[in-house]
């Protein structure tokens, strides 16, 4: 059994199409083809069931590629023992919502770099759902989400916290300062809101549902730094993550509502697939996030 088989095998798997693995592996269709034809002829069993333009593994599919990831894992470790360079390269693709984006990105990315200068960082900003379907197909190396918390057999939690929220507004609003509010005291102010049906925003409309209430945003935006400044300088009312307000609430500039009746559970997570192999790079830049991105 020839390994670039096996390896050409994860690749349609992983990607779910034999067009896509071809573009990535930077061979032909009708060689990816070829391969695992080969690899079906010398099992003796169909791996991959081909319905119009879907590739989906079968049952014997899904046994190989358990043995596969583990061949490719023996493999890529075994020249990582063979390399003399300690320095640790490669290439990562990080998916995030804005906020979290901005926040590595502005804080860390620079002392990230001076340490690891030879690994290359690709951030993507995605929903929630997004995040998971690129897991799925490989296009995503690990994902960070603000959401309801969320479990798969799938996919490893490398790290979780729970978030706290808070609907924000300006310091000098007429709410600022006042105890027990509820949703009916603020539901007809002007809200400015991340994008509807994305992470915390979608867990928030959904809560509101249940007691059929529904907030109408002035404006939707997902970039929360633009959020919280505006609402510094206005009338209205955001719902974010503290670590998103906390420099403006310190600063004076920002105030905490006290609404008492809605009590959300969203939670920060670090997650990669379970089949995903993690490389030197890949370790290394999981172990910096948990140990920098995260609360202990």
């Amino acid at each position: 059994m020839e390994l670039r088989n096996l390896i050409t095998f994860i690749h349609v798997a992983e990607l779910g199409s034999f067009t896509k693995a071809a573009e990535q592996l930077g061979y032909s269709q009708s060689t990816i083809s070829f391969q695992i034809k080969q690899l079906e002829d010398e099992l003796d069993c169909l791996l991959f069931e081909r319905i119009k333009h879907t590739v989906t593994l079968t049952e014997r599919g899904h046994e190989l590629a358990v043995y596969a990831n583990k061949v490719r894992a023996l493999t890529d470790e075994f020249k990582e023992s063979l390399s003399s360079d300690e320095r640790v390269s490669g290439h990562i693709h990080i998916v995030t919502p804005d906020s979290v984006c901005d926040e590595m990105i502005n804080s860390r990315y620079v002392e990230f770099h001076n340490k690891y200068p030879d690994i290359s960082i690709k951030f993507t900003t995605a929903d929630t759902l997004v995040m998971f379907d690129m897991l799925d197909h490989n296009e995503a190396d690990i994902i960070i989400t603000l959401d309801s918390h969320s479990y798969n057999k799938d996919y490893i939690i490398a790290k979780e916290q729970r978030l706290s929220m808070h609907f924000v507004a300006s310091c000098d609003s007429k709410f600022a300062g006042v105890r027990g509010l509820t949703m009916a005291d603020i539901i007809n102010e002007p809200f400015i809101l991340t994008e509807y049906g994305q992470g915390y925003r979608r867990v928030l409309d959904r809560e509101l549902a249940k007691r059929s209430l529904d907030i109408v945003p002035v404006l939707e935006i997902g970039r929360t730094d633009i959020i919280t400044n505006i609402v510094a300088e206005s009338n209205m009312i955001s719902f974010l993550p503290d670590f998103v307000t906390k420099e403006l609430v310190d600063a004076g500039k920002l105030c905490y509502l006290d609404v008492c009746d809605v009590q959300l559970e969203i939670w920060k997570q670090l997650i990669h697939h379970k089949n995903k192999w993690l490389t030197r790079s890949l370790k290394t830049v999981i172990e910096y996030i948990k140990t920098h991105e995260f609360e202990n």
